[in-house]
Protein backbone atom coordinates (compact mmCIF):
# COMPACT_ATOMS: atom_id res chain seq x y z
CA UNK A 1 0.00 0.00 0.00
CA UNK A 2 1.33 3.49 -1.18
CA UNK A 3 1.71 6.13 1.46
CA UNK A 4 -0.64 9.26 1.77
CA UNK A 5 2.53 11.62 0.91
CA UNK A 6 2.62 9.44 -2.15
CA UNK A 7 -0.81 10.48 -2.78
CA UNK A 8 -0.23 14.18 -2.11
CA UNK A 9 2.60 13.76 -4.68
CA UNK A 10 0.91 12.15 -7.87
CA UNK A 11 -1.99 14.63 -6.70
CA UNK A 12 0.08 17.74 -7.40
CA UNK A 13 1.25 16.57 -11.02
CA UNK A 14 -2.29 16.07 -11.63
CA UNK A 15 -2.92 19.55 -10.72
CA UNK A 16 -0.57 20.96 -12.86
CA UNK A 17 -1.19 18.67 -15.97
CA UNK A 18 -5.26 19.58 -15.37
CA UNK A 19 -4.83 23.39 -15.17
CA UNK A 20 -2.42 23.67 -18.16
CA UNK A 21 -3.77 20.82 -20.59
CA UNK A 22 -0.16 19.62 -20.76
CA UNK A 23 0.46 17.80 -23.82
CA UNK A 24 2.05 14.32 -23.00
CA UNK A 25 3.56 14.39 -26.73
CA UNK A 26 6.16 16.84 -27.92
CA UNK A 27 6.21 16.63 -31.59
CA UNK A 28 5.70 19.85 -33.70
CA UNK A 29 3.78 18.12 -36.43
CA UNK A 30 1.35 20.38 -38.43
CA UNK A 31 -2.53 20.15 -37.02
CA UNK A 32 -3.33 18.29 -40.12
CA UNK A 33 -1.32 15.61 -39.33
CA UNK A 34 -2.77 14.50 -36.15
CA UNK A 35 -5.27 14.15 -34.00
CA UNK A 36 -5.71 15.62 -30.92
CA UNK A 37 -7.10 14.11 -27.85
CA UNK A 38 -7.77 14.71 -24.64
CA UNK A 39 -8.62 12.71 -21.51
CA UNK A 40 -8.86 12.29 -17.58
CA UNK A 41 -6.21 10.68 -15.20
CA UNK A 42 -9.26 8.68 -13.64
CA UNK A 43 -10.19 4.98 -14.35
CA UNK A 44 -13.02 5.82 -15.66
CA UNK A 45 -10.76 6.56 -18.65
CA UNK A 46 -9.55 3.25 -18.74
CA UNK A 47 -10.41 3.41 -22.64
CA UNK A 48 -8.28 6.15 -23.71
CA UNK A 49 -5.31 5.20 -21.56
CA UNK A 50 -5.50 1.56 -22.40
CA UNK A 51 -5.89 2.77 -26.17
CA UNK A 52 -2.98 4.54 -25.72
CA UNK A 53 -0.82 2.77 -23.23
CA UNK A 54 -1.28 -0.48 -25.61
CA UNK A 55 -1.43 1.08 -28.97
CA UNK A 56 -4.66 0.12 -30.23
CA UNK A 57 -5.21 3.79 -31.42
CA UNK A 58 -2.08 3.99 -33.15
CA UNK A 59 -1.83 0.73 -34.44
CA UNK A 60 -5.35 1.35 -36.22
CA UNK A 61 -5.34 4.70 -37.32
CA UNK A 62 -1.90 4.37 -39.06
CA UNK A 63 2.05 5.66 -38.40
CA UNK A 64 1.39 9.00 -40.58
CA UNK A 65 -1.09 10.56 -38.85
CA UNK A 66 0.39 11.08 -34.62
CA UNK A 67 -2.08 11.37 -32.10
CA UNK A 68 -1.18 14.35 -29.33
CA UNK A 69 -2.81 13.60 -25.94
CA UNK A 70 -3.82 16.02 -23.04
CA UNK A 71 -4.60 15.14 -20.20
CA UNK A 72 -7.00 17.50 -17.56
CA UNK A 73 -8.58 17.21 -14.93
CA UNK A 74 -12.55 18.46 -15.48
CA UNK A 75 -14.98 18.28 -18.22
CA UNK A 76 -15.53 22.27 -18.74
CA UNK A 77 -11.89 22.73 -19.44
CA UNK A 78 -11.86 20.04 -22.08
CA UNK A 79 -15.20 21.61 -23.84
CA UNK A 80 -13.11 25.07 -23.46
CA UNK A 81 -9.97 23.76 -25.50
CA UNK A 82 -12.24 22.04 -28.11
CA UNK A 83 -14.17 25.99 -28.83
CA UNK A 84 -10.67 27.00 -28.94
CA UNK A 85 -9.38 24.35 -31.84
CA UNK A 86 -6.65 22.79 -29.13
CA UNK A 87 -8.97 19.63 -29.02
CA UNK A 88 -10.53 17.75 -31.29
CA UNK A 89 -11.79 14.29 -29.65
CA UNK A 90 -12.22 13.74 -26.03
CA UNK A 91 -13.78 12.13 -23.53
CA UNK A 92 -16.00 14.07 -20.94
CA UNK A 93 -18.97 13.29 -18.97
CA UNK A 94 -22.47 14.01 -19.48
CA UNK A 95 -22.29 17.47 -18.49
CA UNK A 96 -19.89 18.57 -20.34
CA UNK A 97 -20.84 16.49 -23.55
CA UNK A 98 -24.25 18.21 -23.51
CA UNK A 99 -23.18 22.14 -22.50
CA UNK A 100 -20.77 21.43 -25.48
CA UNK A 101 -23.61 20.93 -28.30
CA UNK A 102 -26.13 23.19 -27.13
CA UNK A 103 -23.37 26.03 -26.41
CA UNK A 104 -21.11 25.61 -29.62
CA UNK A 105 -21.51 27.23 -32.88
CA UNK A 106 -23.95 25.65 -35.19
CA UNK A 107 -24.00 22.53 -32.53
CA UNK A 108 -20.46 21.77 -33.15
CA UNK A 109 -20.09 18.96 -30.23
CA UNK A 110 -21.31 15.57 -31.34
CA UNK A 111 -21.10 11.79 -28.94
CA UNK A 112 -19.39 9.99 -30.62
CA UNK A 113 -19.45 6.81 -28.61
CA UNK A 114 -19.87 5.79 -24.85
CA UNK A 115 -16.50 4.94 -22.80
CA UNK A 116 -18.10 4.37 -18.66
CA UNK A 117 -20.76 3.59 -16.74
CA UNK A 118 -21.46 4.57 -13.24
CA UNK A 119 -18.47 4.67 -10.97
CA UNK A 120 -19.33 8.03 -9.24
CA UNK A 121 -20.33 7.90 -5.40
CA UNK A 122 -20.51 9.85 -2.14
CA UNK A 123 -18.40 9.47 -0.09
CA UNK A 124 -18.88 10.68 3.82
CA UNK A 125 -15.73 12.18 5.76
CA UNK A 126 -15.23 9.63 8.79
CA UNK A 127 -15.70 12.51 11.52
CA UNK A 128 -19.54 13.63 9.84
CA UNK A 129 -22.48 12.51 11.06
CA UNK A 130 -24.14 11.91 8.03
CA UNK A 131 -26.00 8.71 8.08
CA UNK A 132 -28.72 9.48 4.83
CA UNK A 133 -29.88 12.70 2.69
CA UNK A 134 -31.73 14.15 5.69
CA UNK A 135 -28.30 14.55 7.67
CA UNK A 136 -27.21 16.99 4.97
CA UNK A 137 -28.70 20.31 6.63
CA UNK A 138 -25.71 22.74 7.52
CA UNK A 139 -23.10 20.23 6.43
CA UNK A 140 -20.36 21.21 3.46
CA UNK A 141 -20.49 18.82 0.76
CA UNK A 142 -17.45 19.11 -2.28
CA UNK A 143 -17.99 17.91 -6.02
CA UNK A 144 -15.50 19.09 -8.96
CA UNK A 145 -16.21 22.22 -10.97
CA UNK A 146 -19.59 23.76 -11.20
CA UNK A 147 -21.43 22.36 -14.63
CA UNK A 148 -19.39 19.02 -14.38
CA UNK A 149 -21.48 15.25 -14.20
CA UNK A 150 -21.02 14.90 -10.44
CA UNK A 151 -22.21 18.78 -9.75
CA UNK A 152 -24.99 18.02 -11.61
CA UNK A 153 -25.49 14.90 -10.12
CA UNK A 154 -25.20 16.36 -6.47
CA UNK A 155 -27.42 19.48 -7.20
CA UNK A 156 -30.65 17.63 -8.60
CA UNK A 157 -30.27 14.79 -5.42
CA UNK A 158 -30.71 18.28 -3.21
CA UNK A 159 -33.30 19.16 -5.51
CA UNK A 160 -35.15 16.07 -5.12
CA UNK A 161 -34.88 15.93 -1.26
CA UNK A 162 -36.18 19.51 -0.97
CA UNK A 163 -32.96 21.00 -0.10
CA UNK A 164 -30.84 23.78 -1.90
CA UNK A 165 -27.49 24.99 -1.61
CA UNK A 166 -26.20 27.76 -0.06
CA UNK A 167 -25.95 30.55 -2.83
CA UNK A 168 -29.58 29.69 -3.92
CA UNK A 169 -30.84 30.45 0.24
CA UNK A 170 -30.45 26.95 1.55
CA UNK A 171 -28.90 25.14 3.83
CA UNK A 172 -26.09 22.88 1.90
CA UNK A 173 -22.99 24.62 1.40
CA UNK A 174 -21.34 23.56 -1.82
CA UNK A 175 -17.84 23.52 -2.90
CA UNK A 176 -16.88 23.25 -6.22
CA UNK A 177 -13.32 22.53 -6.59
CA UNK A 178 -11.14 20.26 -8.28
CA UNK A 179 -10.61 16.43 -7.70
CA UNK A 180 -7.13 17.10 -5.83
CA UNK A 181 -8.61 19.87 -3.90
CA UNK A 182 -11.59 17.74 -2.69
CA UNK A 183 -8.88 15.40 -1.16
CA UNK A 184 -6.66 17.70 0.64
CA UNK A 185 -10.10 19.10 1.83
CA UNK A 186 -10.73 15.74 2.90
CA UNK A 187 -7.58 15.44 4.68
CA UNK A 188 -8.23 18.55 6.79
CA UNK A 189 -11.16 17.78 7.36
CA UNK A 190 -13.34 20.84 6.02
CA UNK A 191 -15.67 19.12 3.79
CA UNK A 192 -18.20 16.69 5.42
CA UNK A 193 -18.81 14.98 1.98
CA UNK A 194 -17.94 14.72 -1.67
CA UNK A 195 -19.93 13.55 -4.51
CA UNK A 196 -17.18 11.77 -6.79
CA UNK A 197 -15.68 10.08 -9.53
CA UNK A 198 -13.41 6.92 -9.38
CA UNK A 199 -10.58 6.54 -8.76
CA UNK A 200 -11.06 9.46 -5.86
CA UNK A 201 -13.78 7.98 -4.77
CA UNK A 202 -12.10 4.66 -3.42
CA UNK A 203 -9.04 6.60 -2.40
CA UNK A 204 -11.14 8.74 -0.30
CA UNK A 205 -12.68 5.46 1.09
CA UNK A 206 -9.63 3.87 1.24
CA UNK A 207 -6.84 6.26 2.31
CA UNK A 208 -8.85 8.69 4.33
CA UNK A 209 -11.37 6.19 5.97
CA UNK A 210 -14.34 7.98 4.06
CA UNK A 211 -17.64 6.02 4.26
CA UNK A 212 -19.38 5.25 0.86
CA UNK A 213 -22.92 6.79 1.64
CA UNK A 214 -24.03 5.17 -2.13
CA UNK A 215 -23.11 4.49 -5.54
CA UNK A 216 -24.31 7.11 -7.79
CA UNK A 217 -25.95 4.26 -10.31
CA UNK A 218 -28.36 2.82 -6.99
CA UNK A 219 -30.42 6.75 -8.48
CA UNK A 220 -30.54 5.66 -11.92
CA UNK A 221 -32.92 3.10 -13.59
CA UNK A 222 -31.20 -0.18 -14.59
CA UNK A 223 -28.45 0.86 -12.43
CA UNK A 224 -26.65 2.66 -15.01
CA UNK A 225 -26.04 5.72 -16.68
CA UNK A 226 -23.32 7.32 -19.50
CA UNK A 227 -20.26 8.58 -16.98
CA UNK A 228 -17.78 9.32 -19.97
CA UNK A 229 -18.71 9.72 -23.22
CA UNK A 230 -16.25 10.02 -26.57
CA UNK A 231 -17.00 13.65 -27.69
CA UNK A 232 -15.52 15.34 -31.32
CA UNK A 233 -15.34 18.39 -33.08
CA UNK A 234 -17.49 18.45 -36.22
CA UNK A 235 -15.45 20.91 -38.20
CA UNK A 236 -12.71 17.80 -37.66
CA UNK A 237 -15.26 14.72 -38.09
CA UNK A 238 -16.02 16.02 -41.42
CA UNK A 239 -12.44 16.60 -42.51
CA UNK A 240 -11.58 13.28 -41.14
CA UNK A 241 -13.99 11.29 -41.62
CA UNK A 242 -12.10 7.91 -42.47
CA UNK A 243 -9.60 8.69 -39.34
CA UNK A 244 -12.53 8.77 -37.05
CA UNK A 245 -14.02 5.53 -38.02
CA UNK A 246 -10.64 3.83 -37.69
CA UNK A 247 -10.72 5.77 -34.49
CA UNK A 248 -13.86 4.08 -33.29
CA UNK A 249 -12.55 0.89 -34.28
CA UNK A 250 -9.80 0.80 -32.26
CA UNK A 251 -12.04 2.22 -29.42
CA UNK A 252 -14.30 -0.51 -29.68
CA UNK A 253 -11.58 -2.67 -29.90
CA UNK A 254 -9.91 -1.28 -26.26
CA UNK A 255 -13.48 -1.53 -24.74
CA UNK A 256 -13.25 -5.01 -25.35
CA UNK A 257 -9.60 -5.70 -24.42
CA UNK A 258 -10.54 -3.73 -20.77
CA UNK A 259 -13.40 -6.27 -19.97
CA UNK A 260 -11.58 -9.26 -20.96
CA UNK A 261 -7.96 -8.29 -19.31
CA UNK A 262 -9.30 -6.34 -15.62
CA UNK A 263 -5.28 -7.53 -14.18
CA UNK A 264 -3.65 -6.30 -17.06
CA UNK A 265 -6.03 -3.10 -17.52
CA UNK A 266 -4.47 -2.16 -13.12
CA UNK A 267 -1.28 -2.75 -14.39
CA UNK A 268 -1.55 -0.43 -17.66
CA UNK A 269 -2.99 2.14 -15.59
CA UNK A 270 -0.99 2.04 -12.94
CA UNK A 271 2.05 2.24 -15.20
CA UNK A 272 0.49 5.28 -16.92
CA UNK A 273 -0.44 7.04 -13.43
CA UNK A 274 3.64 6.26 -12.49
CA UNK A 275 5.45 6.98 -16.33
CA UNK A 276 3.45 10.53 -16.71
CA UNK A 277 2.24 11.64 -13.49
CA UNK A 278 5.06 10.57 -11.19
CA UNK A 279 2.97 8.06 -8.85
CA UNK A 280 0.66 5.05 -8.69
CA UNK A 281 -2.25 3.64 -7.04
CA UNK A 282 -2.66 0.30 -4.88
CA UNK A 283 -3.82 -2.94 -6.83
CA UNK A 284 -6.84 -2.85 -4.03
CA UNK A 285 -7.83 0.62 -4.95
CA UNK A 286 -7.87 0.60 -8.87
CA UNK A 287 -9.60 -3.22 -8.33
CA UNK A 288 -12.15 -1.65 -6.54
CA UNK A 289 -12.68 1.05 -8.57
CA UNK A 290 -12.70 -0.75 -11.88
CA UNK A 291 -15.37 -2.94 -9.89
CA UNK A 292 -17.40 -0.07 -9.40
CA UNK A 293 -17.17 1.17 -13.39
CA UNK A 294 -18.99 -0.70 -16.37
CA UNK A 295 -16.69 -0.03 -19.58
CA UNK A 296 -18.90 0.12 -22.50
CA UNK A 297 -18.95 1.75 -25.84
CA UNK A 298 -22.47 2.23 -25.30
CA UNK A 299 -23.39 5.92 -24.93
CA UNK A 300 -26.36 4.63 -23.04
CA UNK A 301 -28.71 7.98 -24.96
CA UNK A 302 -31.66 7.58 -21.99
CA UNK A 303 -29.66 8.23 -19.39
CA UNK A 304 -28.26 11.72 -21.23
CA UNK A 305 -31.82 12.66 -21.94
CA UNK A 306 -32.78 12.16 -18.08
CA UNK A 307 -29.18 13.77 -17.14
CA UNK A 308 -30.35 16.69 -20.19
CA UNK A 309 -33.32 17.42 -18.27
CA UNK A 310 -31.78 17.57 -14.89
CA UNK A 311 -29.37 20.11 -16.11
CA UNK A 312 -32.38 22.00 -17.09
CA UNK A 313 -34.12 21.91 -13.78
CA UNK A 314 -30.99 22.88 -12.53
CA UNK A 315 -31.01 26.40 -15.01
CA UNK A 316 -27.25 25.04 -16.59
CA UNK A 317 -28.99 24.84 -19.81
CA UNK A 318 -30.07 28.14 -20.38
CA UNK A 319 -33.69 30.16 -20.31
CA UNK A 320 -35.18 29.70 -24.09
CA UNK A 321 -35.45 25.42 -23.30
CA UNK A 322 -33.12 22.73 -24.97
CA UNK A 323 -32.48 20.57 -28.28
CA UNK A 324 -30.33 17.44 -28.11
CA UNK A 325 -31.75 16.23 -31.62
CA UNK A 326 -28.54 15.67 -33.38
CA UNK A 327 -26.33 15.33 -30.68
CA UNK A 328 -25.21 11.57 -31.38
CA UNK A 329 -22.81 10.93 -34.27
CA UNK A 330 -23.55 8.33 -36.89
CA UNK A 331 -20.60 6.85 -38.70
CA UNK A 332 -21.65 5.35 -41.55
CA UNK A 333 -18.05 3.69 -42.64
CA UNK A 334 -17.81 2.61 -39.06
CA UNK A 335 -18.24 -1.58 -38.05
CA UNK A 336 -19.95 -0.43 -34.89
CA UNK A 337 -22.16 2.20 -34.95
CA UNK A 338 -22.91 5.23 -32.45
CA UNK A 339 -26.40 4.92 -31.27
CA UNK A 340 -28.77 7.34 -32.21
Amino acid sequence: MKTRSAISAGIAGIVILSVLGVSLSSSDTTHENKIRLAYFPNIGHAVPIVGMEQGFFANKIGEDIEIETRVFDSGPQVIESLFADSVDIAYVGPGPAINGFLNSENKNVKILAGAASGGASFIVHPNSEINSVSDFTGKKIAAPQIGNTQDVSLRNYLSENGLKPAEKGGSVVVYNIPNPDIYTLFVKGEVDGAWIAEPWATILETELDGKRLFHEEDLWPDKEFASVLLIGNVNYIEKNPQLISNFLESHHETVAWINQNPTETRIVFNNFLDSHLGQFLSDDVIDVALSNLEITADPLPNSVHSFAEKADELGYLGRNGYDLSGIFYYDTNSVEEANT
